[in-house]
């Protein structure tokens, strides 16, 4: 079930954007499916930040990615993320919760989606278990995390059309 949250206007530099002109929820989705590159930001156990662009894939209205470096580890502790495409002129930037992957039904639809979109044929890795993630034939492999969006803020060139998106918690 598509989820088509109110939009409305955040507050930018101290103060209330006019909310004249909102973004569709519909250029969001589109943003987020199209995309190519999406970086991700979580927290180490210190406090520290760390942030790594990944590949992943918008679905099921979560961002999906999987990934070796750091932040999977991060993630176990503190599962506050931030997602965010590398487009300043038409920003769009994820904040929620980070949520491991494992059922193989799960994992084969997102395989399905990711493969095709990078030309980058990936399997599942020991579906079901806590060592669950996707592979490719060259050996590398990762835990799956899915992030469902808490808020999405969004702007289009020179900051107009700000946009926040607000979800109900899960």
């Amino acid at each position: 079930m598509t989820t088509f949250p109110a939009a409305s206007a955040p507050i930018l530099y101290g103060s209330r954007s006019s909310g004249a002109d909102l973004l569709d929820w519909s250029w969001a989705c589109d943003r987020l499916t199209t995309a190519t590159t999406y970086w991700i930001a979580t927290v180490r156990p210190d406090g520290s930040p760390h942030c790594r662009p990944v590949w992943g894939i918008w679905l099921d209205e979560a961002v999906w990615f999987s990934t070796g470096s750091l932040a999977r580890r991060n993630l176990v502790h503190n599962d506050a993320i931030t997602v965010h495409l590398d487009d300043g002129d038409a920003a769009l930037i994820v904040e929620g919760r980070a949520t491991r992957v494992s059922d193989r039904v799960a994992l084969e639809e997102m395989c399905t989606v990711y493969g095709p979109k990078y030309d980058w044929p990936m399997h599942p890795t020991h579906p079901e278990t806590e060592d669950a993630g996707i592979g490719d034939d060259h050996g590398a492999d990762g835990p799956v995390f899915a992030v469902r969006p808490a808020t999405v803020f969004a702007w289009t060139s020179g900051m107009g059309t700000p946009t926040r998106w607000r979800f109900p918690r899960h």
